[in-house]
């Protein structure tokens, strides 16, 4: 099968199975260059697990995957690919600086996944690199501090500048937004926006709730154990094709803020709780954090949501 090498992320008929359960098959995506895509569904659908699959970290069962027109993993693509994992608490007590955080990036172990070559680069240089990462994200006034004492939107931006340090050409977020204040969420959201389509870094971002992320996106790939579609915002997150992939009726909603209400009763969870919950994101407001766009909720739309049905566009939860 000949695959097109200018797509940053191409899935071709591509499927998943884990402990003999196929979690998604038939998926057909296309990121381009500076182009923002989410990730959508249910819980349990194996969200997260597409990125594992882009990183390398688990192999195909079906169909083709090819990042920056090469296999996962394979060749000198893994330095062009920052990943950014489900968010983890860090101490209050926790000494460490915001700098060393994003240092990590270039000489560490991304969370868990190793680096692929060490950085060559002089130390100058890297300290330059750093520097500038760290003002790309707008993080220059806390960066010198223990990470510890950052609020939860500074710690995000922070560990996005890690993801950022080596100049990938595909940034793989998991839900990057998770137990953030709804200021910060809008910040951070932004943020990835304006790198995604000013920096041309193609994102892809799994995402617990698609309402933040709405107004920066590109496209959408939205799995469920119906199946799986891609393509925008529009053309994905309707009522038919939901229904299609859920193989019940859904009907989709707009507030007069803008906002996606989904109604229905999908067999899959509404809520996902996330293990790695930041415990003091809650307390604070990213300093850098914009206005939240929307606050209101539809009243009307609340009330036709049955109980057991799930709201904010279908992806209040995790794979």
């Amino acid at each position: 099968m000949s695959t097109d090498a200018t797509a940053v992320l191409e899935l071709r008929d591509a499927a998943v199975r884990m402990g003999g359960r196929t979690l998604w098959s038939g998926v057909n995506a296309r990121v381009e260059k500076g182009e923002f895509v989410a990730v959508l569904g249910p819980n349990g659908v194996g969200k997260s697990t597409l990125l594992k699959v882009a990183l390398g970290l688990l192999p195909p069962a079906a169909g083709e995957v090819r990042v920056l027109g090469e296999r996962p993993g394979r060749g000198a693509t893994g330095h062009r690919v920052g990943y950014l994992p489900q968010r983890r608490s860090f101490d209050a007590s926790l000494r460490i600086r915001g700098t060393d955080i994003v240092r990590l990036g270039l000489d560490g172990d991304r969370w868990g996944v190793p680096l692929p070559f060490a950085w060559s680069r002089k130390k100058a240089e890297a300290r330059c690199r750093i520097a500038e990462v760290i003002d790309l994200v707008g993080a220059g006034a806390y960066a010198h501090r223990p990470i510890g004492a950052c609020s939860g939107g500074e710690q995000q931006r922070l560990l996005i500048a890690q993801a950022l340090v080596r100049e990938p050409e595909l940034l793989l977020l998991d839900e990057p937004l998770d137990s953030l204040d709804l200021p910060s969420q809008s910040a951070v959201a932004a943020l990835v926006g304006r790198i995604c389509h000013e920096c041309e870094v193609a994102v892809v971002m799994v995402a617990h709730d698609v309402n933040p992320i709405l107004h920066h996106l590109d496209r959408v790939v939205y799995l469920a154990e119906g199946g799986a579609v891609a393509g925008t915002p529009d053309e994905v997150i309707t009522g038919p094709t939901l229904s299609r992939l859920y193989r019940t009726p859904v009907e989709v909603l707009r507030t007069s803020g803008g906002r996606l209400v989904v109604v229905g009763q999908p067999e899959a969870p509404a809520r996902h709780t996330d293990r790695h919950a930041e415990p003091y994101g809650d307390r604070h407001t990213d300093r850098h954090a914009e206005p939240y766009a929307d606050q209101h909720t539809d009243r009307q739309a609340e009330q036709r949501t049955a109980p057991g049905s799930y709201a904010d566009g279908g992806a209040r939860a995790a794979g």
